[in-house]
């Protein structure tokens, strides 16, 4: 199990907010400490989830040190975050036509995702489809 940081931010007329930097972008609030520190966990564990399934690349986590030493996260305290668990990620051979890949690269490209990201999502569709 991989810890990641997160920074608690609270401003007094807000819920308490929990920012990542190894994850630009990726925040969660919550009412409590408590709350925030669960929703966190959750938000993170999520995004990566959504990253193996892109094909993406996870991020090491960040010394507390370097995510100190930024000026601008001095104002927030810092948390050690979970992810409950990262599916494994296993690497295939598979063989295609190559007009096939092609197409599959220019149509992933054009909607922002990776090849292998494409083809989770494509599988997982029709599976969906099949079972219903």
């Amino acid at each position: 199990m991989r810890n990641y940081i997160g920074l608690i931010h609270k401003d007094a007329d807000s819920h308490f907010g929990v920012s990542f930097p190894d994850f630009p972008g990726v925040i969660t609030a919550g009412t409590s400490l408590d709350d925030a520190r669960a929703m966190a966990e959750e938000a993170l564990t999520f995004h990566i989830g959504g990253l193996v399934e892109d094909g993406e690349a996870i991020p090491e986590p960040s010394a507390l040190e370097d995510v100190m030493s930024d000026p601008d996260n001095r104002s927030a305290v810092a948390i050690l975050v979970s992810v409950k668990s990262e599916p494994k990620v296993v690497r295939v051979n598979v063989t295609l036509p190559g007009d096939v890949l092609d197409q599959i690269d220019r149509f992933a490209e054009a909607h922002g995702y990776t090849r292998s990201g494409f083809l989770t999502q494509a599988a997982k569709k029709l599976m969906e489809m099949e079972a219903a």
